[in-house]
C-alpha cells in the first residue's frame, strides 16, 4: 500500500492495521503530512515524533475491540493533554498539563494516539480563525479566504488529511463554522455530553468540546468513545449512551423561509442550500418553512451581557493583571464586560428565557432543523479592515444553537458553482444527536463532495436499507417473530413492516432457550467473545409498541441492539436467569440457521 496517497479514514486505517499495518507506520506518514504542508500556523505544539512512535509501538497488535485503535489525532489548544503545554493561543496562560482531560483520556483508551495542539482564536472567541498570536493556519481549501473559528487548527489539520480526527469545541459555532469553510464534517453534540473537564472555559454554561472528522461515521464513533458521565464535571449530563441511528425517511425539516433567510448578498451560497433542500426532499423528507427571525434574535444574545460576562469570568485575573498579553479584537470584546452589572446580566437571562418559551412552538414544528452552516465567506483581507462584522455573520446560523440546548452537525455538500464548499448544518433538540447525524450520512453520500482539501472521494457505502419514519420505531428481530416464522402475525397485525435484514456488532451470543413450542433465541450481549448474528430491522407504528411489549414473555426483553455498522435500534434481548438449560448456537450465525441445522 501506498502510505503517500492512503486516504486517513477510519475504515481505511482499521483495514489495513488488520492486514497487518503498524501504528508506527502511520505516524511516519503523519509527520510527513505536517512537513508537507508547510504550515506553520496550524500546530501551537507538536509531540516529540519518538515520544509518539513509543505511543504506537506501546498499543500492541491490532485490537477490534478497542474503536479507535492506531487513529491520531489533533487537540484544540485549550483541552489538556498530559505532558503538553496548554496556552488557549495566549502565551502568557501557558502552562503544562499534568493530567489528561477527561475526553482525551477516552480516546486514548479506546487507542486514539493524540499528536499535538492546534491553534485556535484565542481563548476561544471568534469565528474567523485569525485572532491569535501565533501564524495563522491557511484555510485548506483557498488560502485567501479564512479559516474559521474558532476551532481553526484543528479543521485545517483534518482537512488537510494529516489526521483522521481532531477536538475543537463550540460555544458559538467554533465546531462547525471551521468544519464548513474547510469541507469537512463537525459534530456538536447535545451539550454535557461530552465532559468538559480539562477544558479551559469560554462560557461555561454553553462550552462543549466538538468533533472534526471527514465523514459522519468517524466522526460519530469518536463521540462514541468519547462520551460518558463525569461526577467532576457539574455541567456534564448522565444520558444514554449515543448511537448512530438508522437513517430515517420521511421527517419533517424545518428550514429558513424566504424572507427570514440571509446571505447578505452572497447569491451562490443561497442556491447551494436551495439545492441542499431539493436534495433533502427528494430523499424522501418533508420541508418546512420557519420564520428565523426569533431565532436571530437569540442568537445576538451570545455577545452580549451575561454570556460575555461569563467569557470574563474564565479569564478574570488575567485580563485584569495583564491585560496587553490579551489579542487586541479578544481582549476588546471580553472587556467590554467591565461595564456589565449583576442586574444586566439577570436581565439577559430573563430575556433568553421569554425568547426560548416563544420559539419552542416554532421548533416543534419540525423534527429537526436544516440550515446554511455559513451565509457567506470572508477573505483574511476582509478581516483586517473589519475584525468584528464579518465575524457576526458568520455566526448567523450557529450562535443560537448552544444558547437553546440543540445539537447539531455540520455536513459538506455539493462543491458550489464558484469551487468553494458548500455545507449545511443539521439541528435537533438535546439527545437527538445519533437521529441527525444518521441524516447527514445519508446526506454526505447523497452530495459525495470530496473529503476536505484531499482530493480523495467518499467511500462506497451500501445502499442505505429503508427506515423507519418519524411515526414508527425500528425493532431488531433475532427469533420467532421474523419473516414466515410462526410469530410473525404479532408484527404483522400491528402495522410492522420488513426493513432490511442486518447483523448485529460482533458483540453478541444467541441460545436456543427451553421450552417451546415454538423455539425462542435469546440474544446476549458480551463484552468479549460475542459474533456477529444474522436479524431482520422492522418499523412499528409508535403507537403500537407499548402494546408490542405487553406480548413479550420473560425471560426474554426489548433492549437496545448494536448493529455492524454501529447504529443501533430496540430489539429483542435475554436475561441472564433464561440461560440455564439453553443451548449456545452462536457459530451458527442466526435463528434460521439453527432452524435448518435442527431440521436435517
Amino acid at each position: 500500500m501506498n502510505m503517500m496517497t492512503m486516504p486517513f479514514t477510519f475504515k481505511q486505517l482499521h483495514t489495513a492495521y488488520a492486514a497487518g499495518l503498524s501504528p508506527m507506520t502511520v505516524i511516519e506518514e503523519v509527520y510527513r503530512r505536517i512537513e508537507e504542508a508547510d504550515d506553520p500556523g496550524i500546530f501551537i505544539h507538536l509531540a516529540p515524533k519518538e515520544a509518539m512512535m513509543a505511543a504506537a509501538a506501546a498499543l500492541g497488535p491490532y485490537d477490534q475491540a478497542r474503536p479507535l485503535y492506531g487513529i491520531p489525532f489533533a487537540v484544540k489548544d485549550n483541552i489538556d493533554v498530559a505532558g503538553m503545554p496548554t496556552t488557549c493561543a495566549c502565551p502568557a496562560f501557558e502552562y503544562a498539563a499534568t493530567a489528561d482531560a477527561f475526553v482525551v483520556a477516552k480516546l486514548k483508551a479506546a487507542g486514539a494516539l493524540p499528536i499535538g495542539k492546534t491553534n485556535l482564536d484565542q481563548f476561544a472567541t471568534g469565528l474567523v480563525g485569525v485572532r491569535s498570536p501565533y501564524p495563522i493556519p491557511k484555510n485548506a481549501i483557498d488560502p485567501s479566504i479564512v479559516p474559521g473559528g474558532s476551532s481553526s487548527g484543528s479543521a485545517v489539520a483534518v482537512a488537510r488529511g494529516i489526521v483522521p480526527f481532531a477536538l475543537g469545541t463550540d460555544t458559538a459555532g467554533s465546531g462547525r463554522v471551521p468544519a464548513a469553510l474547510n469541507n469537512i464534517v463537525g459534530l456538536k453534540p447535545t451539550l454535557g455530553t461530552l465532559s468538559a473537564t480539562g477544558m479551559v472555559p469560554a462560557c461555561r454554561t454553553l462550552d462543549t468540546i466538538s468533533i472534526f472528522a471527514l465523514t459522519v461515521p468517524d466522526a460519530f464513533a469518536v463521540y462514541m468513545a468519547a462520551a460518558g458521565h463525569d461526577e467532576a464535571d457539574a455541567y456534564s449530563r448522565d444520558l444514554a449512551a449515543p448511537f448512530l441511528e438508522v437513517p430515517g425517511a420521511g421527517f419533517s425539516i424545518g428550514v429558513p423561509d424566504i424572507a427570514s433567510r440571509r446571505f447578505f448578498g452572497d447569491v451562490v451560497q443561497q442556491a447551494s442550500f436551495e439545492a441542499v433542500i431539493a436534495v433533502l426532499a427528494g430523499m424522501g423528507h418533508r420541508i418546512v418553512p420557519l420564520d428565523f427571525t426569533p431565532l436571530y434574535r437569540i442568537a445576538e444574545l451570545l455577545y452580549e451581557g451575561a454570556w460575555v460576562a461569563e467569557r470574563y469570568a474564565a479569564i478574570e485575573q488575567m485580563i485584569r493583571t495583564m491585560p496587553d498579553s490579551l489579542f487586541p479584537v479578544t481582549r476588546g470584546i471580553i472587556g467590554r464586560a467591565e461595564s456589565l452589572t449583576a442586574s444586566d446580566a439577570f436581565r439577559d437571562i430573563y430575556r433568553l428565557a421569554d425568547l426560548k418559551r416563544k420559539v419552542a412552538p416554532l421548533i416543534a414544528t419540525a423534527d429537526l432543523l436544516c440550515v446554511p452552516t455559513i451565509p457567506c465567506f470572508f477573505s483574511v483581507t476582509d478581516l483586517t479592515q473589519d475584525p468584528v462584522g464579518p465575524n457576526s455573520k458568520l455566526g448567523t446560523y450557529t450562535n443560537f444553537v448552544n444558547l437553546l440546548d440543540l445539537c447539531g452537525i455540520a455536513v459538506p455538500v455539493a462543491t458550489r458553482d464558484d469551487g468553494r464548499p458548500g455545507s449545511v448544518t443539521l439541528l435537533a433538540a438535546a439527545g437527538l444527536d445519533g437521529r441527525i447525524a444518521g441524516i447527514a450520512a445519508s446526506l454526505q453520500v447523497e452530495a459525495s463532495p470530496p473529503l476536505g482539501a484531499t482530493g480523495w472521494e467518499l467511500e462506497p457505502i451500501a445502499t442505505l436499507p429503508p427506515a423507519a419514519g418519524p411515526a414508527e420505531i425500528p425493532i431488531a428481530l433475532v427469533g420467532a417473530h421474523m419473516r414466515g416464522l410462526p410469530l410473525n402475525g404479532e408484527i404483522t397485525r400491528l402495522g410492522g413492516r420488513f426493513l432490511a435484514q442486518r447483523q448485529t456488532a460482533p458483540e453478541y451470543r444467541l441460545h436456543a432457550l427451553a421450552g417451546g413450542p415454538p423455539q425462542r433465541p435469546g440474544l446476549v450481549r458480551l463484552n468479549e467473545g460475542g459474533q456477529a448474528i444474522a436479524l431482520e430491522v422492522w418499523a412499528l407504528p409508535l403507537d403500537q409498541f407499548g402494546t408490542f411489549m405487553t406480548t413479550v414473555p420473560s425471560p426474554l426483553s426489548i433492549g437496545t441492539v448494536k448493529l455492524d455498522d454501529g447504529s443501533a435500534v430496540k430489539g429483542f434481548l435475554c436475561e441472564p436467569a433464561g440461560l440455564p438449560g439453553a443451548e449456545d448456537i452462536t457459530d451458527l450465525g442466526g435463528w434460521r440457521a439453527f432452524l435448518a441445522a435442527a431440521s436435517r
